[in-house]
């Protein structure tokens, strides 16, 4: 056989608004990029099936599952990791209406719960309680229980709205 075969690649990205140039394994997921190369462990490998939600990141404007893309995929993108979005203050109403309602407990889900939440309220500025519910059911929470994670999105929603007293 001749010639030759590179298993890596260089690619170019923003991540959390700062470029990115690397040069990655073709087969190096997202979420392993993110955590073992950039030092952003904020976000988590979990079931690293797709399943758990644990690793939700959002890429050029949509969440995506960090365990299942390949970071070969992402040049030119924009990513947003929990820090990126946590340090920019764009959830910050929704991190404090998460801690005001015990939606959090151990937080191992709580990077990809907040960043599937805030995607839904970027898209339904008034979301109900079932459309908060089939947003959040692909992020899975083994200790709330789920109805304090719904109260907290249904509470930044109303505020946002500027109807802070509806949602109490």
């Amino acid at each position: 056989m001749t010639g030759s075969f590179s298993s890596h690649v260089e690619i170019t990205l923003r991540v959390n608004g700062e470029p990115v140039t690397a040069r990655v394994e073709a087969r190096r997921h997202l979420i392993d990029f993110l955590r073992l190369d950039l030092g952003l462990t904020g976000s988590h490998a979990g079931c690293e099936h797709g399943v758990c939600g644990a690793c939700t990141l959002r890429v050029d404007g949509e969440i995506v599952r960090g365990c299942l893309t390949l970071a070969a995929q992402l040049d030119g993108s924009e990513v947003w990791t929990i820090e990126g979005l946590s340090d920019s203050g764009a959830i910050r109403d929704l991190q404090d209406a998460f801690v005001a309602r015990n939606a959090l407990q151990c937080g191992f889900c709580t990077p990809g719960m907040l960043a599937a939440c805030a995607e839904l309220l970027d898209h339904n500025a008034d979301p109900s309680r079932d459309d908060i519910r089939e947003h959040i059911s692909g992020n899975y929470c083994r200790c709330t229980g789920y109805e304090a994670i719904v109260d907290a999105v249904a509470a930044v929603a109303a505020a946002r709205r500027g109807l802070a007293r509806a949602a109490e």
